[in-house]
């Protein structure tokens, strides 16, 4: 079973593969999971917001659940499902599925249509763990579910929920500061983005729910080894280029209106990595071939080390 020893590195959280006709493409995507698992990549993950939970029918969850746990069983390698929705019993519903097809971990946000309450956050996690069972808990903490936990609500959960041992911190959020991660790591791990593991590392972090791991996964299995290791100067040194790629990721493409899974689709075929399609579900924009290339070239040119896997 994971836990805050083995439950680190960067995981890969994988995109869903659809068809022409929208529908699941489960080769191509069991093919991309293999592949991640074939990698060293530490664990794979779907369900997250590049993953599209909010955008698949519950038949559709299971039947991407199992594929995504059968193929990286068949590789020896652990596997995570989101399980987020926008109520309680949803939520519980797709933990309990994922549960018994042999998940190794869960991870779910706070439901995000409308706000929950103060009183409701820490039994909201309570149910959740209960139709976990024994499962390790991922909490996807992000300022889209309209609230940022503070330290004494992660702290609440922890000794309602033994079995909470990660969050992913996004920005906005406590984890993403150094005081608030240093604070977190005492008694969970704390996942953040790669360009943030020179500045966090030394207060903790303790891997990251990676896109950048199926981009390139040579170049941050290397970076996760610095990370490992303590070479904080070899992170640092890296972080300036990986915010650059970020800059122009923003600048060229948060015009268009792209989702977290428009970016990560564009970026794993960019690199050759992937084989997923470019589309996404509608009404959220899709990467188109074009995108790809300009990517391409502005490795070539700035970043040329992403484009050798």
């Amino acid at each position: 079973m994971l836990d805050r020893q083995t439950f680190t590195g960067p995981w890969a959280g994988l995109p869903v593969a659809w068809s022409e006709d929208d529908t699941f493409d489960e080769e191509t995507f069991r093919a991309d999971v293999a592949r991640c698992c074939e990698a060293g990549i530490p664990g794979v993950y779907s369900g997250g917001t590049s993953g599209e939970f909010y955008a698949m029918e519950l038949a559709e969850f299971q039947r991407i659940a199992k594929c995504l746990i059968d193929t990286c069983h068949q590789h020896d390698r652990p596997a995570m499902v989101g399980c987020t929705a926008t109520y309680t019993r949803g939520a519980m519903q797709r933990v309990e599925m994922a549960a018994q097809m042999g998940a190794d971990a869960i991870q779910v946000a706070l439901p995000f249509w409308l706000q929950v309450g103060e009183e409701q956050v820490v039994p909201f996690f309570r149910d959740i763990a209960r139709a976990a069972g024994d499962l390790p808990v991922s909490i996807y903490e992000t300022t889209r579910a309209k609230k940022a936990l503070t330290l004494a609500q992660h702290k609440a959960i922890k000794d309602a929920v033994p079995g909470y041992v990660m969050v992913k911190a996004n920005e906005g959020t406590i984890g993403s500061t150094a005081e608030g991660c240093e604070a977190l790591s005492a008694f969970v791990n704390v996942f953040v983005s790669e360009h943030r593991w020179a500045q966090l590392g030394p207060l903790g972090a303790a891997g990251g729910c990676s896109a950048l791991v199926y981009w390139n996964p040579r170049m941050t299995l290397e970076l996760w080894e610095h990370m490992r290791q303590g070479r904080w100067d070899a992170l640092a040194a890296m972080a300036p280029r990986l915010t650059a790629l970020n800059d122009f990721l923003s600048a060229q493409f948060a015009p268009r209106g792209f989702t977290d899974t428009a970016y990560d689709r564009m970026g794993g075929r960019a690199s050759g990595f992937l084989k997923t399609s470019l589309r996404n579900r509608a009404p959220y924009p899709s990467a188109t071939l074009e995108d790809v290339e300009r990517l391409q070239s502005w490795y070539e040119e700035h970043f040329p080390e992403m484009l050798q896997l």
